[in-house]
């Protein structure tokens, strides 16, 4: 049980007292009443005296008597109603409330920290902090105990309030006192009047209340002398009269009224009474139903429904709860009417409260001499009047039990059966507990032991009072009197208890046996009930407190809800003081209290129970018992005013995941909904409050600069540019950096400056937010927010906005101005509303809200402001009828809703660079949600006409690009930048204007043709250009390129359309091509200096032509030329299977462009002059190369044309795509060269990179196609090229990369026949690198090209071998000089094939003459060598068995050339 302010001992002294009636005449009340007193009320304070006591026992010893307090009550007739006693009992606990400001008592209970204080419902989000943060320190003990006012109260009321009955003495009255005015006209007549009327009620049948001690009554007179209207001499005469009459043991003159009721009240006089008026017992209340201080009960009877609390809100949350065990109580709940921060008042505050509204003090006019008469009355009455009287009593009933002991006991019980007639002991339970029927009569022997154990009882003899309660019990048990045998039991154990030294153990059987008699026989709860406070008390200052707990549970019942809140409570605190506390019993108990306590209308103490025990319950992951605790807390709160705290409650339950039902999670959030409301309109002008549905996933907040993206028209087809809608890609956003930090560097002739911040349109957790982001004055910003509705009912927000703070700026003129918050300049932003946005059950949902900036500043978005409200129903929920919900667009909602915000609160990244940040936990700032807002610049679309999806690998087609600026500000310095520049052209400078023949006009061709000559043999048509011509001069960058606009500007409004020419990449599948437009303001600003736009392509390319080429050294040396001639092989295959329905392609045309050699005719033409590949043909084309006159910087284009119609290579856009792929092919080697050589190439001979040079060749392939394809029964013409760079003479080139789809590309067959060339296993070597430095040996396939050689002799030669044996044939050697150096040669003829296959095959012959020559050869030189072969008989024979060694002129090694192995040199010798 809880702490209480007295010990055991005074409390059960306390509890049973002397009972003195008092009874005074008119005049004598009158006096009293100057003092808002009546006599009973008077002499209350001073009841108690201050010293020992004297009276001598039966056997003459002498018994001290300490701290003896008598009750002085008025005389009332009837007894008490149950229904009185039960409103005086509920307003006792009702008014006497935890101190508020008190220290907080805690219990130290395991891990748990209890605060056993009302603190809590004050607090303004109480039951959620830390407990530990909150609790004050306390120096005492380990445990602490707390103290529960009201349960004191309750039961000092109860015991006090309980009627007199037949079975026990101890409440009934012993003496009274007659109380007449000495300011009455005969004072002794008057005495006489009320002694008859005290001797008629008490002897006359028709009052059997109340009830008193022994027929002779002590009778105490008592003369009242009002001091400041009386005469003192009359009232000393009328005194010394009644001594004569009464003895001067029997009267008394009291003296009060000292001072007139018309002095000031400067005077502080001491108020005694006011701790003891509220407490007034139910005896007094029928005295005082006609004055302003009727009991308790009468007070606030006009607040019967809370302050503001009106008819319509008490339904609206009944109706929700109709079943509901805590439903709202009007007529019960009395204590409601106090505030709800201020409800908290001690048992003395509220006499403060009557006393202040009164305006009239108690005792006004009594001195402290007035106050020490009083208290001398008291004393005086018992040491000369009732200690003597009962002593006197105590003795007449002794010697009538000493004098009974002779008899034995059958006579003794013939004799009682004679006294009481022919009775017989019954057993009925209601014969036993209604006093009407009594079993034994009033002079009844085993009722004058018991009369005489009560006695002792009152004056403490506690050994006396037991032995006879001992003896008594025994009388009643043999009697089978329960009823009896129960109170001598329950006074036998409390008297064992009592007495001084504990001779014999508390007798708790006694106890049980008494409770269970009162409960279960004589079904008399009040009696149990006192047994049980007796019990509990004794129990737990021994500390059982299992016991103590086990038997104040065991008394709960359903016939009172307050008592069995009350002992609920104490079991609960019983069960928190145990040596182990049983923390987890206490709050369940607590629960049940506060269920009870609810019940019974004590909304306060049921909340603060609920609070109590939510400090065990919360965060243990009992989230069912948590819904419960906090939906209950929410509920009292609000039933008391506590707002605050109810929507503390309710929030609560609604952002923890909750595991309830979807009806009651719906039943939460309405009377969430509910009680917002109420607090809102408290204080409508009041800042917004923060709202806990529905979650805000802060880190996904995605914010977006501009317009959304315009869909696509017919054909026109908008930049894909970037929106909310597009996943983010890492990978993705660093390419477009990239493409911006390369246009950028461009235009600032390759710096990029350091205030370069790079654009981003939209920002979210994954990109780079430690800047403020940058917004264009008069275009939107969206802001993504995610919302997710943790609960299973939808949930209805209805004007969804922005909350944001701005703070104009004007950048142009460095000047700041006023902060504007919001709502006053809401013409400075303009903030979209959703009207209403649903979000169902457990959801997670987008809302796109937009802010218009209409001047430069600085913009923070703050977070967002809605109605949050709940979709209604067809069907009735709880009660709630439909038809009240108002049409909402497609919603109806139960119009129930709340207006409140949510901050966006995002945490940026943490922070891991240094060592401190790293140690420590840092984030950096995340800036997206405040961006600058800067001055008007242009805004660029883009669209795209005609723009394919599929191409052909190596198809040309023709789109147009429109350009459009919507904004009011002219753009200029419009570029492209792009990965894949080799994909698309704007056109070269001279091509845009060039007019496109009629021919390919007629054909919707993308090339610039002429029709030629249909002459059998066309010599190739020769053309030239620059690659300065197409944007691919020396030092600049071909990924950007420049976008040529009339005048460079486009004006606002303005759109211009430009042709775009695409080719299909050189290998199949699906491409994604980024393009980045760039432009710029003509006006330059400080914070944004230009813009982008993005677009991404995405093209499917199928398979068409793959073109391998290569190129050889032709053996035949002409005399036109220096044998710089050359043989270029093209092979070409089909390898589209039909895809996309292509029937056959046409290989219209074959063109070169180089700086040093070009094409001169084709070696093999067709009949048909048309080359045609159906699916899966091939073909193979030659043709000779000669070297070209050096024409500078300037390519040679060649075209060998195979139809009547010339392309014409050097234009637009065969000559643009060739540059394009020539480029990104001098970049792809060139970055493997620097991958594979490194450093390596500066470690190279100067000789070898000559001999090198011999084998190098700068010859570009283009082959120009058609393809025929069928789709839906039309044919379409569609052409391409493919382009080959041959860069080595020998060295097979392909239209395609090597390292990526081999197999793909190639057909099934060439696949079989590498996977036949090469192993299938290589063995791996592992080497260190410790020498990097290539050989400085040329290979084999560089000499050979140093020196040509070619023999020439005749193919037969006729000789008669009869006339002449030996044959001699002449023989040309020509040697050239491929190199720029002069040449060292060396001619061998003296070598012999040693092989025996050559021998058989060719015979052997001889070189006569001189058989090795040593030749100096310049640059470029071609030397004749004239030689004779000998033969001595027929045969074939193979002459190129020479040898030839060759070095540079200025060096020292010797290589040798190996041509003339390459094929055989063979002549016929016949014989004539």
């Amino acid at each position: 049980m809880a702490q209480c302010v007295q010990s055991v001992q005074e409390f059960i002294q306390d509890s049973f007292v002397p009972l003195v009636a008092a009874l005074c005449s008119e005049e004598a009340e009158r006096l009293t009443r100057k003092n808002n007193l009546g006599f009973s009320e008077l002499v209350k304070p001073f009841c108690r005296l201050t010293s020992e006591v004297h009276m001598r026992d039966p056997n003459n010893q002498l018994h001290i008597i300490k701290n003896l307090k008598i009750a002085v009550n008025n005389i009332i007739t009837h007894s008490p109603q149950p229904g009185g006693i039960r409103k005086l009992l509920n307003d006792v606990v009702s008014v006497s409330q935890p101190a508020e400001g008190l220290v907080t008592n805690v219990i130290t209970a395991g891990d748990y920290d209890l605060n056993i204080s009302d603190r809590s419902v004050t607090a303004s989000v109480p039951w959620y902090n830390n407990w530990k943060d909150t609790l004050m320190e306390l120096n005492a003990s380990t445990f602490y105990s707390a103290t529960t006012p009201w349960f004191e109260a309750y039961r000092e009321s109860f015991l006090q309030s309980m009627p007199a009955s037949d079975h026990e003495f101890l409440n009934h009255y012993v003496a009274c006192m007659l109380v007449v005015s000495s300011g009455e006209p005969e004072p002794v007549e008057q005495f006489l009047k009320l002694s008859q009327e005290q001797h008629r009620i008490q002897h006359s049948s028709e009052y059997a209340y109340p009830k008193w001690f022994i027929p002779n009554t002590l009778k105490y007179y008592v003369l009242l002398h009002d001091v400041s209207a009386g005469e003192e001499q009359r009232a000393d005469s009328v005194y010394e009269e009644m001594k004569q009459r009464y003895g001067t043991q029997g009267c008394y003159l009291l003296k009060i009224n000292s001072r007139g009721s018309n002095r000031g009240a400067d005077e502080q006089i001491p108020d005694p009474w006011s701790q003891y008026l509220q407490k007034n017992s139910i005896q007094n209340q029928e005295s005082y139903d006609d004055g302003p201080y009727t009991v308790i009960s009468h007070k606030n009877a006009d607040h019967l429904i809370p302050d503001g609390l009106d008819n319509d809100i008490q339904d609206g949350l009944s109706n929700n709860f109709k079943a509901h065990p805590l439903q709202l109580d009007h007529l019960s709940d009395t204590s409601s009417s106090f505030d709800g921060t201020d409800y908290i008042r001690t048992t003395s505050s509220l006499h403060e409260s009557k006393k202040t509204s009164s305006g009239t003090p108690h005792g006004a006019c009594l001195t402290l001499t007035d106050h020490d008469r009083i208290r001398q009355f008291i004393q005086e009455f018992t040491f000369r009047g009732l200690l003597p009287h009962i002593e006197k009593t105590i003795r007449q009933l002794n010697d009538q039990l000493i004098s009974r002991k002779g008899l034995s006991r059958s006579l003794f019980s013939a004799t009682k059966k004679w006294f009481s007639g022919s009775k017989v002991p019954e057993k009925s339970i209601n014969e036993l507990k209604n006093t009407s029927g009594l079993l034994y009569p009033p002079e009844a022997p085993e009722l004058q032991i018991r009369k005489m154990a009560d006695l002792c009882f009152l004056v403490q003899h506690y050994e006396l009072a037991y032995s006879c309660y001992h003896t008594a019990k025994k009388d009643f048990l043999n009697d089978q009197a329960m009823l009896y045998a129960a109170g001598a039991l329950e006074m036998a154990a409390v008297s064992a208890f009592l007495q001084p030294g504990a001779p014999r153990p508390y007798p708790a059987h006694y106890m049980d046996t008494a409770i269970q008699t009162y409960r279960d026989i004589c079904k008399n709860m009040v009696l149990a009930e006192r047994c049980v406070l007796l019990s509990a008390e004794i129990l737990k200052s021994q500390s059982k407190y299992s016991d103590a707990a086990a038997l104040l549970i065991r008394l709960t019942s359903e016939d009172s809800d307050l008592r069995s809140a009350l002992l609920l409570e104490q079991a609960a605190h019983c069960f928190i003081n145990m040596k182990s506390p049983m923390v987890r019993k206490f709050a369940f108990h607590m629960i049940l209290a506060g269920h009870r306590y609810s019940k019974a209308g004590q909304k306060k103490h049921a909340l603060r129970c609920y609070c109590q025990a939510m400090q065990v319950y919360k965060g243990k992951g009992w989230s069912l018992a948590e819904d419960h605790i906090n939906f209950t807390i929410g509920r009292q709160s609000f039933t008391l005013r506590q707002l605050d705290n109810a929507v503390s409650a309710f929030r609560h339950i609604l952002i923890n995941d909750s595991k309830q039902p979807a009806a009651q999670q719906g039943t939460f959030l309405r009377e969430y909904l509910y009680v917002y409301k109420n607090v809102t309109q408290l204080s409508p002008d009041g800042p917004l409050p923060q709202l806990p549905l529905p979650y805000i996933n802060n880190s996904a907040t995605r914010v977006f600069f501009g317009h959304d993206r315009r869909p696509a028209e017919g054909e026109k087809q908008a930049a894909t540019h970037i929106s909310l809608d597009q996943e983010y890609d890492c990978e993705s956003s660093h390419q477009w950096k990239e493409l911006e930090e390369q246009v950028v560097a461009v235009v600032n002739k390759g710096i990029i400056p350091s205030n370069f911040q790079p654009t981003q349109y939209c920002l979210n957790s994954y990109s780079d937010n430690s800047k403020f982001p940058l917004a264009v004055v008069e275009e939107p910003v969206t802001v993504e927010v995610a919302f997710r509705n943790p609960l299973k009912v939808p949930l209805l927000l209805t004007d969804l906005s922005l909350l944001w703070k701005f703070q104009p700026k004007d950048f142009s003129a460095k000047h700041n101005g006023a902060t504007k918050e919001l709502g006053c300049g809401n013409d400075m932003i303009g903030a979209e509303v959703i009207a209403e946005f649903l979000i169902n059950s457990e959801e997670t949902k987008l809302a796109r809200l937009k802010l218009f900036p209409h001047q430069t500043g600085e913009l923070h978005i703050l977070g967002v402001v809605y109605n949050l409200g709940t979709i209604q129903g067809t069907v009735m929920i709880d009660g709630i009828d439909p038809s009240i919900g108002l049409q909402a667009g497609k919603f109806v909602y139960n119009g129930m809703s709340v207006r409140g915000r949510q901050d966006l609160e995002i945490q940026g990244p943490r922070l891991n660079n240094t060592k401190e940040e790293k140690t420590s936990i840092k984030y950096g700032p995340d800036r997206r949600l405040d961006p600058i807002i800067t001055e008007e610049m242009p805004l660029l679309e883009v669209f795209f006409i005609n723009f394919p999806t599929g191409l052909l690998c190596g198809e040309i087609r023709k789109a147009y690009v429109e350009f459009v600026n919507v904004s009011k500000c002219p753009l200029t310095a419009l570029k492209v930048v792009s990965k894949h520049p080799e994909f698309f052209t704007f056109g070269g400078n001279t091509g845009v204007l060039t007019p496109l023949s009629p021919s390919a006009s007629e054909n919707c061709s993308a090339y610039k043709t002429v029709v030629t000559d249909s002459t059998s043999v066309c010599p190739a048509l020769m053309s030239s250009a620059s690659s300065v011509n197409f944007g691919l001069g020396t030092g600049s960058q071909p990924e950007v390129i420049h976008i040529p606009l009339p005048d460079s500007v486009l004006l606002p409004g303005a759109s211009i359309q430009l042709p775009m020419w695409l080719h299909g990449p050189d290998e199949e599948g699906v491409h994604e091509i980024n393009f980045l437009f760039y432009y710029e303001s003509i006006k330059k600003h400080s914070k944004m200096c230009h813009r982008v736009l993005r677009h991404t392509a995405v093209i499917c390319t199928s398979r068409s032509l793959n073109v391998r080429a290569t190129v050889c050294r032709s053996n035949a040396l002409e005399d036109e030329g220096k044998g710089d001639n050359m043989l270029v092989f093209v092979d070409v295959e089909n390898i589209n299977t039909s895809e996309a329905g292509v029937k056959e392609f046409h290989i219209v045309q074959v063109s070169s462009n180089s700086k040093h050699w070009k094409l001169q005719k084709a070696v093999n033409r067709f009949e048909d002059k048309d080359y045609k590949l159906a699916s899966r043909e091939r073909g193979k084309l030659c043709f000779k190369a000669v070297r070209c006159k050096n024409s500078g910087e300037n390519y040679t284009f060649a075209d060998v044309v195979f139809g009547n119609e010339q392309i014409i290579s050097s234009a637009s856009p065969c000559a643009d795509f060739f540059f394009r792929s020539l480029s990104s092919e001098l970049k792809r080697t060139h970055a493997q060269s620097n991958i594979f050589q490194g450093a390596a190439k500066q470690s190279f001979d100067e000789a070898v990179r000559l001999i090198q040079k011999c084998s190098e060749v700068d010859l570009n392939i283009v082959v120009l196609w058609k393809a025929y394809v069928v789709e839906d029964s039309k044919q379409l013409i569609l052409e391409g090229q493919h382009h080959v760079v041959l860069h080595t003479v020998g060295k097979e080139a392909f239209s395609f990369p090597q390292k990526q789809g081999f197999k793909k590309i190639l057909g099934n067959s060439d696949w079989e026949d590498l996977e036949q060339e090469s192993p299938e296993m290589v063995l791996l070597k592992f080497f260190r690198p410790e020498n990097t430095s290539l050989p400085t040996r040329p290979t084999p396939e560089q000499l050979s090209n140093l020196i040509k050689t070619s023999l020439h002799y005749p193919e037969s030669f006729n000789h008669s071998f009869h006339q002449k044996s030996l044959c001699l044939v002449p023989v040309t050697l020509l040697l050239s000089n491929c190199s720029e150096a002069d040449v060292d040669v060396i001619i061998d003829l003296r070598h012999k094939t040693t092989s025996p296959e050559a021998l058989e095959i060719h015979g052997s012959f001889t070189w006569l003459g001189q058989t090795q020559y040593k030749l100096q050869l310049k640059s470029q030189e071609v030397y004749n060598l004239q030689l004779k072969a000998c033969f001595v008989r027929t045969g074939v024979y193979n002459l190129g068995t020479h040898r030839v060694f060759a070095k540079l002129a200025d060096q020292v090694t010797l290589f040798e050339t190996s041509q003339q192995n390459s094929m055989p040199a063979l002549i016929i010798i016949n014989n004539i």
